[in-house]
């Protein structure tokens, strides 16, 4: 099976030197650019899995680079390299998947790209509920909300399904929301992000119309952990 490619672009060739380094170690081909317009030119003729782009670069900067690769390529990964944060917001606009500050290390890096290597090979996230049947795989993708209700607990599903399970919530709880995707919005009440409609401050409805409240002392934390994770998804 053919590597993994990942384009570097950076104007640094000290830094290209580390990227190389970090991006072959950890089992990918790497393929260089020394400024914007051969990034564009590269990304039009090759597939890659992960274009990393400094956003200091000559000819086209990295933001002006990443629009010119969206206009032909909606799907691969963008990772920018900056001093600054302050770009974020144009950041969301080209659908970047993050950003590494500068100066970065070599251990911020390799945990880049092995969460980039999980992504590549990826299989769906699920959890082992109990059920008055046995035991049960729900994959975090079928997964709109889970609920406390008296003492039962329901995940509730987007096909429908309200699926009682046996666990208690605290435990469900614990186990998904190590997953950033899993927000408790309630104490009673456990949303999956991907799954939401819209909200406001005090109610999410989901995508198939599932209504959430939100506890108001979890609203402002709420607020701001769905828009980084909607900034981290690119979506």
């Amino acid at each position: 099976m053919a590597e993994e490619k990942i384009l570097i672009a950076d104007d640094d060739p000290a830094v290209r030197r580390l990227l190389i380094r970090v991006v072959e170690g950890s089992g990918f081909q790497a393929v260089t650019a020394c400024d914007g317009t051969e990034a564009v030119h590269l990304a039009s003729r090759e597939s890659f899995a992960l274009i990393l782009l400094d956003i200091m670069m000559p000819l086209l900067n990295g933001m002006e680079t990443a629009h010119e690769i969206r206009k032909n390529d909606s799907v691969v990964k963008i990772i920018f390299l900056t001093s600054s944060p302050e770009f974020a917001l144009e950041s969301y606009d080209v659908k970047a998947s993050g950003y590494l500050l500068k100066p970065t290390t070599y251990e911020k890096l390799c945990s880049l790209l092995n969460d980039c290597k999980q992504a590549f090979h990826y299989e769906p996230e699920s959890i082992i509920v109990k059920t008055d049947k046995g035991y049960r795989k729900i994959y975090y993708h079928l997964i709109e909300c889970v609920e406390a209700q008296n003492k039962k607990v329901l995940f509730c599903l987007n096909d429908g399904e309200c699926l009682e399970v046996l666990d208690t919530f605290v435990h469900c709880s614990n186990e998904l929301t190590t997953n950033d995707a899993f927000y408790k919005c309630h104490r009673s009440y456990l949303v999956h992000m991907p799954a939401i409609d819209h909200f406001n401050s005090i109610e999410i409805e989901t995508k198939t119309h599932k209504k959430v409240p939100i506890a108001r002392s979890y609203a402002k934390s709420f607020k701001e952990a769905y828009f980084e994770y909607m900034f981290k998804e690119g979506d």
